[in-house]
């Protein structure tokens, strides 16, 4: 996925993710009272995340649907930070994520399970 959202269409998305199939009237009332967004800025999100191919829109009703999954967008996004910030190494996100913070036995007993199974 080459694509980047910006942070509004990540929230529309997210809206869309949990609620799907959801209409575009109902994303724009819940935008409203979560974000305090107006209904044409919700509308505008919702058609460029319908231009990029992250969701399908149909009638009647305007109801979307995503052609991503917030996983695939979560992986999309490590990967761009991971090249971006840490000149593409794992290792230095992890260090760096690690550094600032002891973790609990219960989280080192969890990440060693997610490596093992690797």
């Amino acid at each position: 996925m080459k694509v980047k959202l910006f942070d509004s269409e990540v929230k529309v998305m997210e809206i869309i993710w949990k609620e799907s199939p959801i209409s575009a009237k109902d994303i724009s009332l819940i935008a409203a009272d979560t974000i305090g967004w107006n209904k044409n800025t919700t509308y505008t999100i919702i058609k460029k995340l319908e231009a990029k191919g992250f969701i399908h829109r149909e009638d009647p009703g305007f109801i979307c649907t995503p052609l991503v999954s917030q996983n695939e967008m979560q992986k999309s996004e490590i990967a761009s930070l991971v090249k971006k910030v840490f000149g593409g190494s794992r290792k230095a996100l992890f260090s760096a994520l690690l550094e600032d913070e002891p973790l609990s036995d219960e989280e080192i007993n969890e990440l060693r399970k997610l490596i093992d199974n690797l």
